[in-house]
């Protein structure tokens, strides 16, 4: 059976706080946190900005201990204790996924703050990949609150998964100033 998805995932600023949004996927209109810094056309690694641009959606992941596999088009890979991400721009590895433990700085995608249960991997910085123009920018779990991100666009948990079943491998995200 063929799944109609969303073509567009559009992210837009709140003007009243530059940290916060709402995340519209057709009609399912949701509230989301973005960086500290809010949107930022000239994104830099640990500037705390989500990057301005159309970004197509590469893969999922999720951690398998932490709720049932989730219904999307996407490929998908369940996070494992051992997988990392690599956030030093000089390595050789800058941007993936890496396998733990790993020498340069990166982060672990085995999160204990559950912020990684879900996660949506936008494709910023990736063709080609450019050391210092930030990594790891996600679509994954908000905080309580919505607290700003790194740089990655967060949702509430009970509505991700509603998220993921609209989108398919040729779902984009906009992200918007």
């Amino acid at each position: 059976m063929k799944r109609d998805y969303v073509n567009i995932i559009r992210v837009f600023r709140s003007p009243v706080d530059h940290r916060r949004g709402r995340l519209v996927a057709g009609n399912l209109v949701l509230p989301c946190a973005l960086g500290r810094s809010g949107p930022r056309r000239a994104k830099r690694e640990g500037d705390g900005a989500s990057p301005i641009g159309r970004f197509a959606l590469l893969q999922a992941f999720y951690r398998a201990d932490h709720g049932p596999r989730p219904r999307t088009g996407l490929a998908l890979r369940r996070i494992r204790p051992g997988d990392g991400w690599s956030d030093e721009p000089r390595d050789r590895r800058y941007n993936r996924l890496v396998p733990l433990p790993y020498e340069a700085s990166h982060e672990k995608m085995w999160r204990n703050d559950h912020l990684y249960d879900v996660v949506i991997d936008i494709a910023w910085n990736r063709g080609p990949i450019i050391g210092g123009r930030g990594s790891a920018i996600f679509l994954h779990l908000a905080r309580p609150g919505f607290t700003p991100t790194e740089g990655c666009v967060a949702v509430d948990r009970r509505t991700i998964r509603r998220l993921m079943q609209r989108i398919g491998p040729r779902t984009t995200i906009e992200i918007v100033g």
